[in-house]
């Protein structure tokens, strides 16, 4: 429960870096006009939503399961995840349509103020990520990529605003916002995929279901596995639910021990919940 407080606490902090950063961006960005840090506003918004979402099931994922939801509440963190991506890519259709035309006939930007805010952007995201560093859980260290990959935008925008105090290519300026933008499309492109893939319970990527299958059958007494069901409730935390034959001619004691022994063998092929049916026999074998 401890190690669960000092997540929540460590995401909670790093969203009021990041949200907090994000309203200065947002500024900074009409008032130097560049599109380039309107850019990364956009992106870092999306990731003050991902981590206020996360800061939130952080906290209710603690209720455990009830009535109402037996497998608990971490499936919710998907919500935030699906949120989070319609947001971002609706705002980077935005980004597009007010960056083309300034491509072709670029505006001036202030370099003095860039250079200043990707100081900052550096300093603010460096802050977060060194918060989240320590963490084991599964959201922190999504989280910490994501703003691992926030600091090396702003070094980018820091090296671009230098580039422009000294030569007035304002076109560098808007051609890193597109950069910018395609990136934020491409990665939450993917997260979508696999957000989608957990809701249809796609069976994970590291779990092979006929290993599983032909493994069991070799134990003492099991005539066959079938009816393997394999899916992830969030995205890292595995299920599976089966069917064993056993031998008509086992005593009970040898049933539980080779109930345990599948249970074992499930568990360390990083399968953190199961559910196993024995039978003698079955009419319609699948």
């Amino acid at each position: 429960m401890e190690k669960k407080t000092q997540s929540h606490r460590r995401i909670g902090i790093a969203f009021l870096l990041n949200f907090t950063f994000t309203i200065i961006e947002i500024i900074g960005a009409i008032l130097t006009n560049s599109m380039a840090i309107l850019s990364d506003a956009i992106h870092d918004a999306g990731d003050s939503i991902s981590l206020g979402l996360s800061y939130i099931f952080e906290r209710k994922s603690k209720k455990g399961p009830d009535k109402d939801y037996t497998y608990g509440y971490e499936r919710f963190s998907l919500l935030g995840a699906l949120v989070s991506s319609f947001v971002l890519f609706g705002a980077s259709i935005f980004i597009f349509t007010e960056a083309i035309p300034r491509l072709i006939n670029p505006e001036p930007v202030d370099a003095v103020g860039m250079i200043i805010l990707g100081v900052l952007g550096i300093i603010f995201n460096g802050l977060a990520v060194f918060k989240l560093k320590g963490g084991s859980g599964h959201h922190e260290k999504i989280v910490t990529w994501h703003l691992l990959e926030d600091l090396l935008g702003w070094v980018a925008i820091l090296v671009t605003s230098v580039i422009l105090f000294f030569v007035e290519w304002y076109f560098l300026d808007t051609l890193l916002s597109i950069l910018i933008t395609i990136y934020i499309i491409i990665h939450v492109g993917r997260n979508l995929l696999r957000v989608i893939q957990v809701l249809l319970q796609k069976a994970p990527d590291n779990i092979d279901i006929m290993k599983i299958r032909q493994d069991i059958a070799t134990i003492k007494g099991v005539r066959r596995a079938y009816h393997i069901h394999v899916w992830s409730l969030e995205g890292s935390k595995t299920m599976l639910t089966m069917h064993v034959i056993l031998d008509t001619t086992l005593s009970l004691n040898d049933m539980m021990a080779i109930k345990k022994e599948v249970r074992e063998y499930l568990k360390n092929a990083s399968i953190e919940h199961s559910t196993i049916e024995i039978e003698f026999r079955v009419d319609n074998e699948t």
